[in-house]
């Protein structure tokens, strides 16, 4: 049974900060996962002018139990999208710039060329910025994966979101050992990408399925691991079985570095491309 909110859920919001983000995204006809996803941080993300963009529209083709993002018929990738974003990123001065999309099971390359685009005009905007892709699953197939990577982002990102046994519950459109196979075959085809994986807890997870997850990402050399309390986004949603202590969030921090992850980042407001710069430089940071 679901108990409310504890004290430790809360997020900032600066009024302000957050219209002139949402003006701008606006202004270039872009999309946040912020806004889609009804993002807990979002406040705090737009009140330091950083957000993550999401790319390919913001109709998903899938429909995942747990997120906000709307479903539906999605319109044909904007060839000029790509330009305008990278023009917004050097807008609002990002260092690191995080780029998702929904999911396109529509297009036959699943929308992998508009993120190779995206990287492209990211660098020619700005040399030194770096970019992180937080990718869908392509459907499993490694010939869209390879499009992405031979773009070159510096992390390459893709959720497994919950663990092997609630999979078919909480992703029915997904396949966990694909999600797997994904991260594995970044490393294989692209050493020197970082990979980066996130989990969702309060879905009613045991730590030992926990546990499980961390050495099965492992397995497929994940370099950083995000790991955030689920927030259900509205009533037609996944219901939160439990608010996970800031103690256990502590645990599984623990946890996961000493399986071997490079860097890890676990609370109740953690979600995967929150601070994603500080995740990078940690990582590059660790021994």
């Amino acid at each position: 049974m679901t108990q409310g909110k504890p004290a430790w859920i809360r997020s900032v919001y600066r009024p302000q900060a957050a219209a002139e983000v949402r003006a701008l995204m606006a202004r270039q006809s872009l999309h946040t996962v912020c806004d889609e996803a009804n993002c807990p941080n979002l406040g705090a993300c737009y009140g330091r002018q950083t957000a993550t963009f999401m790319i390919l529209g913001n109709l998903c083709t899938r429909d995942c139990r747990f997120c906000n993002v709307a479903h539906g018929a999605p319109a044909p990738p904007d060839p000029e999208e790509p330009r305008r974003l990278a023009e917004t990123a050097r807008t609002l001065r990002l260092r690191h710039v995080v780029v998702t999309s929904v999911t396109r099971d529509d297009l036959a390359d699943g929308g992998a060329s508009q993120f190779a685009a995206t990287v492209c005009a990211l660098r020619a905007a700005d040399p030194d910025m770096t970019v992180e892709l937080l990718v869908p699953d392509f459907g499993g197939r490694t010939r869209d994966l390879d499009i992405v990577l031979a773009a070159q982002p510096d992390v390459l990102n893709h959720n497994l979101e919950t663990v092997r046994d609630m999979y078919a519950a909480v992703r029915p459109g997904a396949d966990y050992a694909r999600s797997l196979a994904l991260l594995a075959h970044a490393k294989r085809r692209r050493p020197g990408v970082r990979t980066k994986s996130g989990l969702m807890v309060g879905l009613g997870e045991t730590e030992r399925q926990m546990a499980g997850a961390m050495d099965d990402l492992r397995a497929v050399g994940c370099d950083i691991l995000t790991v955030g309390q689920y927030l259900r986004p509205s009533d037609r949603h996944l219901a939160v079985r439990t608010y996970v202590s800031p103690a256990q969030f502590e645990r599984y921090r623990l946890m996961a570095e000493g399986k071997g992850f490079g860097h890890v980042v676990s609370g109740p407001l953690v979600r995967s491309s929150y601070r994603a710069e500080e995740a990078l430089r940690g990582w590059e940071a660790s021994p």
